[in-house]
């Protein structure tokens, strides 16, 4: 695993190399398994647009889950890198690539200010982990200049938070009673942070990149039943929250959030649509406009 410096002060870097991040990590599985139709899509999108040999660039890979599946589907001679911000996410997905003895390796950096080795990757792909840099024009140039001339770019985002009732459920029920919980605020980093096609398309027209095809897509996802507990109450602004209040204030709000998500349980299964954009660019040619 490579390292790099974060900044001093970097808000994201010290939410995922703390808490959020050791959530993230211990709900691996139950994320994989939720997340699963979104990594299809990106696995399918990366194998049309990389040659067999390739190099593709995974950005905020989060516990690897979606780089390791790439190089599964590519030859043995390909090359998959992921990368992300968080050090025990990265730690886990090098222990995963470890034990598959999968061609893949892992860099724990902010892909918004890595120096990447120029025009080096024939693909970049991110699974919802795009929406987190602080100057998002400042990111996309740089993997601008991390892609070589005709690379393609593949990534899937959030769309709407009332487009997503489900991942706004913990909030909305707990809000009684956690009234310091933080507003979501339109365009900052984070989940919706990218829910404006059009302020996504300006990004990465900005940032050098061509062929900008922006579509929703609605994909089912499911989780066991059994694990809904464990991801209301570790996971987002509640499960950070629960890490500050007593013990009986935690009970009350993981029964009341609990309940609040019955309209997603079926039996021994959550369902859910995930409602996302799915953003494919080209970057062109270095004196040309394509």
């Amino acid at each position: 695993m490579e390292r790099t410096a974060q900044q001093p002060g970097d808000e994201q870097a010290r939410l995922w190399n703390g808490p959020a991040g050791n959530a993230w990590v211990d709900a691996q599985t139950t994320l994989d398994h939720l997340f699963r139709p979104l990594e299809k899509l990106l696995v399918e999108a990366a194998c049309a647009s990389s040659p067999p040999t390739g190099r593709v660039l995974d950005v905020g890979c989060g516990t690897g889950g979606t780089t390791l599946a790439i190089a599964r589907a590519l030859s043995p001679g390909a090359d998959c890198t992921g990368i992300d911000i968080s050090e025990p996410m990265i730690a886990a997905a090098q222990g995963r690539a470890v034990r598959e003895g999968a061609a893949a390796r892992f860099v724990c950096a902010d892909a918004q200010t890595h120096a990447f080795e120029p025009a080096s990757f024939d693909s970049i792909v991110s699974r919802l982990g795009v929406m987190f840099f602080d100057d998002p024009v400042r990111a996309f140039s740089n993997l601008r200049r991390a892609a070589k001339d005709g690379a393609a770019l593949h990534f899937i985002a959030w769309r709407g938070a009332a487009e997503n009732p489900f991942m706004t459920t913990a909030e909305r029920a707990a809000a009684p009673l956690l009234p310091d919980l933080p507003p979501r605020q339109p365009n900052a980093p984070g989940q919706f942070g990218f829910a404006d096609r059009h302020r996504v398309e300006a990004i990465l027209e900005k940032s050098g990149w061509r062929g900008i095809d922006i579509r929703p897509v609605d994909l089912p996802c499911t989780l066991p039943e059994k694990d809904l507990v464990g991801y209301l109450s570790r996971l987002g602004p509640v499960g950070l929250a629960l890490r500050q209040v007593d013990e009986r204030t935690r009970e009350r709000v993981i029964g009341t959030v609990r309940a609040a998500f019955e309209p997603f349980v079926h039996g021994d299964e959550v369902r859910l649509v995930a409602a996302c954009w799915m953003v494919a660019a080209h970057a062109p040619g270095r004196n040309r406009n394509d």
